[in-house]
């Protein structure tokens, strides 16, 4: 048993801090066995603070040489040390606090804090990073101004880098060198950021609309520099669309981009040196597929959009995170519609949200967009914080419209620029600037859990009137079992012969002058409500939940012949992708009832000859199509049933694959054709045209290969002769998947040849072995570990191998005698003194144990292991005790 459990942290508990930090003056001498922080902190009593409160400075895995105030070094005597903190009873109202402590960047494995990545020292400060560097106030609302001097030896470390401007550089005895940068923004401590390295910079520059020249750098290894060119386009893009968009230009001269291999995220927003994960930074058609660049486009404009939200306004708390995250994710993603297809972009929006989050909200961890208590805070930056928070601001732009939304932003940054703030600050000034109240609103914040709507209608032809009929509730989550009424805002169409009819409420006039009248938004804040349209001359179809408008789970009793209308014939491309997703659904419920039953195999015909509509119909987006041919993802079938021990995998997993090959035999020749026709001799552009038209030759590819056998030859030559990396992974996962076994072993070591130099690639090679539906995934999985190119060390790699396996391969995961789940365990063990952000990470699967028949208690038991073990980290322990509480 432990000998003490962490210690919970509660909302209701904040504080402000007793002293501010004026500025901040930071030298590094970085060496090789260990590197010397020293700093000067500028304090200030706080207004409101009492005299006699005590300076409290975080500290981690530091060693103190000395500190001082106002030139007097202090005594051991004079302050304590333990719990992380250490504390200075007496401190005059204003004084200067030096410091300077010792630390090993070489043995830092977390990745948090000051580390080094091979040859690269770097930190990673987001979110409790910075007191692993020297001993400080770490909290988001102790906003300083930071000098920073970096000292190194100069033929290893050329390039040293920091917040801010550079403003002095010095050449040094001994073959060292010197630079100062000042970055003239206060800011919090996990927004500082230090990089130093033989690397070498791609070059540009960006006009501001005011006319400031900013020059743009982004720094990787030498061999890497002819694999940035997307990246700076894609930052030159965000800081177009934030100027025309949002108004937001950038603030200082110098922009800067830094690609680490060793990394626990995909990016940081560091202030004016932002540090990326390199698989986010660098892309060429041949090592990288459509999803990366996409991938690449969209995390280089987050984190330049931080600049504003986040870093000229940050949160006040943790608790808070949403208030930068969930913003600068809606603002990602508007970029991204605009970037591309908008549709698409809010079909993989949704399809997230409902597989991941929607699980999350149903499960042990499930907490608010701004959560009430944590343990360890690095276990609250999850989909519920980012995509669900994202959600809540989209669904604020629903009710406001465009230009109030805009208002509302201006209002938000104009107010709080240089501040440290609150979610309640942001809805404030939305409210503030639009006259709209969204006091009931508010409640998306502080609840938990996914609403549901229950919907029904019904059509009076005498009359010719449409009823709807809605009533929401939501299911209790831990902690809140009682749920007051959500304010949903409900899109609606009525779909009918001739396609998507005029909308118009009873006691309503029709507004023969809207430019679409066909869709409209209802507000669902009652229990039970009523809608009724008048002037509806046929029996409609009612169009529910129309581009996603509200994170909830929607229940309609459609028919499949109504959801084949929908998906042929509805304006609203996010509604013909879902009735498309209910069909899939309903068709593999009915064959996997069918496996449990022992009864004859039989799949409704209804779904193929839908999807052979849709794939018929060459003037739709090929993306589109591409994402409504294959069946519902397991993981999506899984987390539907949410009922406890209701999920059996195995008859699942054979189910799916049943409907997916039913649907490849509707009509055979119509893939080929579509295949074939969808070849390309072009050279290769990340558009969204090229894209759309890859995602749909590669869909007809896969359903031609998981049907026949006899189509393998496809996938071979496609392998053997692709252009771009995206053909090439798409036939390779073809072959491995469900070719023969000799076809993948040749395939999988002809590709690991071709590519075994590019470390991107080998991720790539490592998920596709991880996720193989095939037996023998566990044993699989063990030898790759074992492989030269796997580092436990490297959060790519795990996530690559472990992840996948883990989340992307429930078939083998939930083996019958718990042996995927005792793996993932034992990885977790290593991780936990390793790296336990990353461990806490990947015990996701682990946690929904309660849902699945026959393998729940091996899941659990594998969880009470964990506990028993008595030296957790944090980040393990919660995850953990929740899990089993």
């Amino acid at each position: 048993m432990r000998n003490a459990e962490p210690k919970t942290i509660y909302l209701k508990d904040y504080q402000a801090p007793a002293f501010a930090v004026l500025s901040t003056a930071l030298e590094f001498e970085l060496g090789e066995q260990y590197t010397i922080v020293s700093s000067r902190l500028e304090l200030q009593r706080s207004q409101g603070a009492g005299e006699n409160a005590p300076l409290l400075l975080n500290g981690v895995d530091l060693e103190l040489l000395s500190l001082s105030i106002d030139g007097r070094e202090l005594t051991p005597d004079d302050y304590s040390y333990g719990d992380e903190k250490l504390t200075i009873a007496s401190v005059p109202a204003r004084c200067v606090l030096q410091c300077r402590t010792k630390i090993e960047p070489q043995n830092n494995s977390s990745l948090e804090g000051l580390y080094r990545s091979r040859d690269l020292f770097c930190t990673q400060c987001e979110a409790e990073g910075f007191r692993k560097i020297t001993f400080f106030p770490d909290r988001p609302d102790v906003m300083s101004v930071y000098t920073v001097t970096i000292e190194a030896e100069q033929q290893r470390f050329p390039v040293l880098l920091s917040n801010g401007n550079l403003v002095d550089t010095q050449l040094l005895s001994g073959g060292r060198h010197r630079v100062t940068w000042h970055d003239p923004f206060p800011k919090p401590s996990y927004l500082f950021a230090l990089v130093a390295g033989n690397l070498v910079s791609v070059d540009d520059q960006f006009v501001t609309k005011s006319g400031r020249i900013v020059d743009l750098h982004i720094y990787v290894e030498e061999k890497d520099s002819g694999k940035c060119a997307h990246a700076m386009t894609s930052l030159k893009k965000s800081m177009a669309w934030d100027e025309q968009v949002f108004g937001r230009e950038y603030d200082l001269d110098v922009f800067n981009i830094v690609a680490v291999d060793d990394f626990n995220m995909g990016a940081m927003e560091n202030k004016s040196l932002n540090i990326f994960n390199s698989s986010c930074v660098l892309a060429t058609p041949e090592i990288t597929t459509d999803i990366g660049f996409q991938r690449i486009e969209a995390i280089v404009a987050h984190e330049y959009f931080h600049n504003w939200s986040g870093n000229r306004v940050t949160c006040r708390d943790w608790f808070q995170l949403s208030l930068k995250e969930g913003f600068t994710v809606f603002r990602d993603a508007l970029f991204s519609a605009d970037m591309a297809s908008a549709t698409v972009k809010r079909v993989e929006d949704a399809s997230l949200l409902r597989t991941a989050q929607f699980a999350e909200d149903a499960g042990p961890m499930a907490h608010s967009v701004r959560p009430d208590s944590f343990i360890e805070i690095s276990n609250f930056y999850t989909v519920t914080v980012y995509e669900k928070g994202a959600e809540v601001v989209r669904m604020i732009y629903t009710l406001l419209g465009a230009e109030k939304f805009r208002a509302g932003s201006d209002l938000y940054f104009e107010r709080h620029d240089g501040q440290a703030v609150t979610c309640e600050d942001f809805v404030t000034a939305m409210e503030d600037a639009s006259d709209i109240d969204l006091g009931q609103f508010r409640r998306w914040y502080s609840q938990a859990g996914t609403p549901q709507l229950e919907v029904s209608g019904h059509y009076d032809a005498e009359k010719q009137q449409y009823t709807l009929d809605v009533q929401q509730s939501c299911p209790p989550t831990p902690g809140q079992s009682e749920k007051q009424l959500f304010s949903i805002p409900l899109s609606i169409g009525l779909l009918g012969d001739a396609g998507n009819l005029p909308l118009t409420l009873a006691g309503e006039q029709a507004d023969c002058e809207q430019s679409d009248n066909t869709s409209r938004v209802l507000m669902v804040d009652k229990s039970t409500q009523r809608f009724v349209f008048s002037q509806v001359p046929e029996p409609p179809i009612p169009s529910l939940l129309r581009g996603f408008s509200a994170p909830v789970r929607l229940h309609y009793p459609y028919s499949s012949a109504d959801l084949c209308q929908l998906m042929s014939r509805d304006g609203d491309g996010f509604v013909r992708w879902d009735a498309a997703q209910l069909l899939g659904v309903r068709t593999v419920q009915e064959v996997q009832l069918q496996l449990l039953h022992d009864g004859p195999i039989s799949v409704n015909p209804l779904l193929g000859q839908a999807c052979a509509g849709v794939l018929a119909d060459e003037s739709l987006d090929p993306a589109m199509v591409a994402m409504m041919l294959l069946p519902p993802s397991e993981n999506y079938l899984a987390e539907l049933s949410i009922e406890p021990n209701s999920v059996e995998v195995h008859s699942l997993h054979k189910a799916r694959m049943l409907v997916q090959q039913a649907v490849a035999d509707v009509d055979a020749s119509l893939l080929q054709h579509r295949y074939k026709s969808l070849q390309s001799r072009q050279a290769y552009e990340p558009s969204a045209q090229q894209m759309g038209e890859r995602a749909l030759k590669n869909a007809c590819l896969e359903l031609l290969v998981s049907a026949h056998p006899d189509n393998v030859p496809l996938a071979q030559a496609q392998f053997n002769g692709a252009a771009n990396m995206t053909d090439q992974l798409a036939a390779l996962r073809c072959l491995v998947h469900y070719g023969g076994d000799d076809c993948a072993e040749q395939a999988l070591a002809d590709f690991y040849q071709q590519w075994r130099h590019e470390t991107l690639v080998i991720n790539q090679w490592l998920q596709i072995q991880a996720s193989n539906p095939r037996p023998s995934a566990v044993t699989r999985v063990k030898a790759l570990m074992q492989h030269a190119d796997f580092d436990l060390c490297n959060p790519n790699r795990v996530r690559a191998l472990i992840g996948a396996f883990s989340s992307n391969n429930p078939v083998n995961f939930h083996q019958s005698d718990g042996a995927g789940y005792h793996l993932l365990a034992e990885v977790i063990v290593a991780l936990n003194s390793i790296n336990p952000q990353i461990a806490a990470r990947l015990l996701t699967p682990l946690t929904r144990w309660r849902k699945y028949t026959g393998t729940g208690s091996l899941m659990q038991a594998e969880l009470q292991r964990l506990a028993d073990r008595p030296d957790l980290s944090r980040d393990v322990y919660e995850v953990v005790s929740k899990s089993l509480g």
